[in-house]
């Protein structure tokens, strides 16, 4: 197995487009000259990591987080937690939980409102957004006209806005949902929904729902673009989604393990495939990003010879500069987290969705 090499032997790699676009043309030549990756595995890591750092009330124990973002205070942290298990379907717990720097639960909202809470992002004003990546199960009534939707609630547990119908799925052409993954909010308040979670499936069919969905800031849907595929603009599960200070959209296209790059009006600008096979994304101020691979050991994977963990480097010049493990007593070779975040203070969340769950903070 042929193996990474640090970040200097990269830029070699990757030869003289490393650092040098920095408008809309420059930064497409720039992603269209870079090369197959090999595995990015032998990287520093300068992390330590630590669990069950969280004092969750009522003897409550983590279930699978798969979403974390930061609070606009920099300090407090909103993670998604599936009710103690893998699903919120018939629970009466806060699936949603705010989170002081010592670990201390100060806020929990959302119960009864979802089955799957999967993506989670707080806005600039803080409100919260999660969306719903399951659909009603016809062998579990508890579900019965729940899922398919994207929620926007105010910090203490008002439902502002919801996008799709809940219980219904859409076919991928309007506004109607169809298990979407995540969600984010631009500058001028319009909504991008990366919808569709099943896209990543060796039986996927044509019909597969993988898409982004744009929505004005009263959830009026204006327009959508993506496909099931692997070529430009095609999607196998949009798993991720953020925006960077250039106003660029980043999904994380899970099933094609890449990171695809589009303007904020759906035009493709390119890819990257250096960080690996992401499930989660989070992008600082600096355009430094983490993107957490939780899937690259998993058999089916389809992403052979990688491994798990948080890739750390830049959307400036395509270089990867770190892979957090996070390793701790419950994951010992590593933990997987589905989604990241970080606060102002440097610390990195990994939200893990394996082995019954686990919420883990890396620092430097």
């Amino acid at each position: 197995m042929r193996h990474s090499t640090p970040a200097a032997a990269l830029a070699t790699a990757i030869g003289v487009a490393i650092g040098v676009a920095t408008d809309a043309a420059g930064q497409a030549q720039f992603l269209d000259r870079l090369p197959n990756m090999y595995p990015m595995n032998s990287l520093p890591d300068p992390y330590e990591s630590q669990d069950n750092w969280v004092d969750l009330p009522d003897g409550r124990e983590w279930g699978s987080t798969a979403g974390v973002d930061i609070d606009p205070d920099g300090s407090h942290i909103w993670a998604i937690d599936r009710c103690g298990g893998n699903s919120c379907a018939g629970s009466n717990l806060d699936p949603i939980l705010k989170i002081d720097p010592d670990g201390n639960v100060v806020t929990a909202i959302g119960a009864g409102l979802f089955l799957f809470p999967h993506g989670i992002h707080v806005d600039s004003d803080g409100n919260i957004w999660v969306t719903d990546a399951q659909g009603p199960n016809p062998d579990n009534p508890a579900s019965a006209g729940m899922g398919h939707v994207a929620i926007k609630l105010s910090p203490d547990g008002e439902v502002l806005l919801t996008l799709g119908r809940p219980g219904s799925a859409g076919d991928g052409r309007g506004p109607l949902l169809n298990t979407p993954c995540d969600v984010v909010t631009d500058a001028d308040g319009n909504i991008y929904v990366a919808d569709g979670h099943g896209g990543q499936s060796m039986i996927a069919g044509p019909e597969t729902v993988a898409r982004i969905a744009k929505f004005d800031r009263d959830g009026n849907f204006i327009t959508s673009w993506g496909r099931l595929g692997s070529g430009p603009g095609e999607m196998r599960t949009p798993h991720a989604i953020d925006i960077d200070s250039m106003s660029r959209l980043i999904v994380g296209d899970r099933g094609n393990n890449r990171l695809q790059i589009f303007e904020l009006d759906g035009t493709y600008i390119g890819e990257l495939r250096q960080f690996g096979r992401p499930s989660g994304i989070y992008i600082d101020d600096d355009d430094t990003i983490y993107v957490a691979d939780s899937e690259s050991l998993f058999a089916n994977s389809q992403n052979p010879g990688w491994i798990t963990g948080i890739r750390v480097g830049s959307l400036r010049t395509g270089i990867v500069d770190y892979l957090i493990h996070g390793a701790v007593e419950a994951y010992p070779n590593g933990s997987n987290p589905e989604g990241v975040a970080v606060d102002a203070a440097g610390n990195v969340y990994g939200a893990v969705v394996s082995q019954g769950g686990a919420f883990i903070r890396s620092g430097r």
